[in-house]
C-alpha cells in the first residue's frame, strides 16, 4: 500500500552533496508518533529495549539487536514498551544509482517488500548480528567525519544491502497482508492532519469513513494504534512543538491555532506527552 500523498509526509533534509543521515534516538519522539511517510529509505537497527511499529497497518514488534527495513512512501509510526534505543539511517534511493549500474537488485529489500523481504530481518540468522554491527561502524563513522568516512560509509552500505539481498530473500516469496482497514480510514486521517484546530468529534470522522461510531473506533485503534482522539491531541501537539521551536508566537497563540480550548489544557497535556512545559521547551531550544 502506497502513502496518500496528502497525509503527513515528513520533509527529511537530506544534505544535497551526501544525501544519508545516521542518528540515534532514545524513545520516540513526538512527531514520530503520529503517522507519517516520506520518500527517504530507512533503517532502524534496535540497539536496546523493545517496541512496535504500524507499517501501512501491520503490527511489526521489535526488539534488542533487530533489524527493521522501511521503504519509501510507508505509512508508519512508532510505539515504545521500555527503553527504547534505535539507530535511524535515512538516505535517497538516488544515493545509490551509481551502485545500480551494476547490481540492479540492490534496493530489491525495499522494492520487493512484503513480497521476497520482511520489514524486519530474520534475527536468528547468522548473519544478523554482522549486519547490525556494520550498521554501528557506519555510525561512528558518520559522527567521526574522519577524512574519506563518506567513501567507507557508502560502501558499508553497499555491502549491508547486498548481503541482506543474499541471505533475506524468500525462495518464490509471498505477499504480506495489507490493511484494508488503512484504506477505509485513509480520508478522516487526512482531513484530522489538514485540519487539527476543528473540534473533531467522533461522530464527525466516523461519517467520512461511512462507519457507526464504534465500528470506525474499532478501525481505527487496529490500524492507528490509538483512539481517535488520542491521536488527534498527538497531532495537535506535534504542530505545536514546531511551532514552538519555529516561531515566536505566543502561547496561547500557539494552543489556538493547534485546537486547544483554553492556555491550561495546552500546558496540561503538553507536560503529559512531551514531559515539559511548552515554555521551557522553547526556552532549552534558545539555549542550543
Amino acid at each position: 500500500m502506497k502513502a496518500n500523498p496528502s497525509i503527513s509526509r515528513d520533509h527529511i533534509e537530506l544534505p544535497h552533496g551526501f544525501p544519508i543521515i545516521i542518528s540515534q534516538t532514545e524513545g520516540v519522539s513526538l512527531p514520530f508518533q503520529r503517522l507519517h511517510w516520506h520518500t527517504a529509505l530507512e533503517i532502524n537497527y534496535i540497539v536496546k529495549g523493545s517496541g512496535y511499529y504500524l507499517i501501512n497497518g501491520n503490527r511489526i514488534e521489535f526488539q534488542q539487536g533487530d533489524i527493521l527495513l522501511i521503504n519509501s512512501n510507508d505509512l508508519h509510526r512508532a510505539f515504545e514498551n521500555e527503553g527504547l534505543v534505535m539507530q535511524v539511517v535515512m538516505f535517497d534511493p538516488s544515493f545509490l544509482a551509481l551502485e545500480q549500474r551494476y547490481d540492479t537488485e540492490l534496493l530489491n529489500p525495499f522494492r520487493e517488500m512484503g513480497s521476497r523481504f520482511d520489514n524486519v530481518l530474520d534475527p536468528n540468522h547468522m548473519m544478523a548480528r554482522r549486519l547490525g554491527e556494520q550498521l554501528m561502524e557506519m555510525q561512528t563513522e558518520y559522527k567521526s567525519k574522519q577524512p574519506h568516512y563518506e567513501a567507507i560509509i557508502r560502501s558499508e552500505l553497499v555491502r549491508f544491502l547486498a548481503l541482506v539481498n543474499r541471505h533475506f530473500a524468500r525462495a518464490g516469496g509471498r505477499a504480506t497482508s495489507q490493511s484494508r482497514g488503512m484504506e477505509t480510514i485513509r480520508e478522516a486521517l487526512r482531513r484530522m492532519d489538514d485540519d487539527v484546530a476543528h473540534p473533531w468529534t467522533l461522530r464527525e470522522l466516523a461519517e467520512i469513513a461511512h462507519l457507526s461510531p464504534s465500528r470506525f473506533s474499532a478501525l481505527f485503534v487496529q490500524t492507528v494504534g490509538t483512539s481517535p482522539m488520542d491521536y488527534l491531541i498527538q497531532l495537535r501537539l506535534s504542530h505545536a512543538v514546531d511551532l514552538i521551536e519555529t516561531t515566536d508566537q505566543k502561547m496561547i497563540e500557539i494552543a489556538s491555532e493547534c485546537g486547544f480550548r483554553n492556555l491550561s489544557n495546552f500546558n496540561r497535556l503538553f507536560k503529559q506527552h512531551v514531559g515539559k512545559l511548552p515554555t521551557e521547551l522553547r526556552a532549552s531550544k534558545r539555549r542550543q
